[in-house]
């Protein structure tokens, strides 16, 4: 009798052992789940940046539209701003400034600038593939991030065209909304910080209200980007992701 409940027993931890093993999702698998929270087929978002200088802040807002790989955004403020617009087509990038009247295309060492003087580049501003197209995952470690129980992926880039060789996420095991992030230049340096709050439900899918930027190669307390209004699957107007959204 003693041998049967040894053997329950037995029996018992190693079925809970499995069932902890199938628990645990693939790299592959949980930047599928990312990709369903972050991507869309179309998106319009209205938002702020509050850029915090070394000596002071200052607020820009916007409003875009994005399809793909393609997006257009206008600057709604502060003056001195509004009326610039930036249109991504693919992997080109084209700037208006009404301050000259003039259309200028941004490319090669240029994408790597500072948008506005925040802590993102016309990189980071450009890049929305998803992340599974051009990043291979696994699962490194947990942690607890708030009260939040979280996955540690590390990503490597396996397309040659990326700003981050490699990206280290914390990702929520709940709702698979990335928390925190490092991205890191091929040298392995530590290139930027990302943090993911005020995470809300939009129908199926979880997004973040506000993501904090942090370029650890500049002064600065970092970049808060706050969505104001975001919705998903909109129809765009044709014109709006073309040329002659610029003039």
């Amino acid at each position: 009798m003693i041998h049967i409940k040894r053997n329950i027993q037995i029996t018992a931890l190693i079925a809970l052992f499995t069932s902890s093993l199938w628990a645990q999702p693939t790299g592959k698998e949980i930047l599928d789940r990312i990709d369903a929270n972050m991507s869309a087929d179309t998106r319009y978002v209205k938002s702020k940046m509050i850029i915090h200088g070394p000596r002071s802040s200052r607020t820009v807002e916007s409003e875009s539209w994005g399809q793909g790989e393609s997006s257009f955004t206008e600057y709604l403020a502060p003056a001195r701003e509004k009326g610039t617009k930036m249109l991504k087509l693919d992997d080109k990038l084209w700037i208006f400034s009404p301050s000259t009247d003039r259309t200028i295309q941004i490319s090669g060492h240029m994408l790597r600038q500072s948008v506005m003087g925040s802590d993102l580049s016309y990189e980071d501003m450009m890049d929305d593939r998803k992340l599974s197209d051009v990043y291979d995952a696994g699962v490194t470690g947990e942690e607890i991030i708030g009260e939040a129980d979280c996955w540690i992926v590390e990503m490597n880039a396996i397309e040659e065209d990326v700003a981050y060789q490699m990206r280290k996420l914390w990702v929520d095991k709940t709702r698979y909304i990335p928390l925190k992030e490092e991205l890191y230049a091929k040298s392995g340096k530590l290139l930027k910080k990302t943090e993911l709050t005020n995470i809300q439900q939009h129908g199926s899918r979880w997004y973040p209200g506000k993501m904090t930027f942090k370029d650890m190669l500049k002064k600065g307390a970092g970049t808060e980007f706050i969505i104001d209004e975001i919705q998903f699957d909109v129809e765009i107007p044709e014109h709006t992701l073309s040329k002659a959204s610029l003039r």
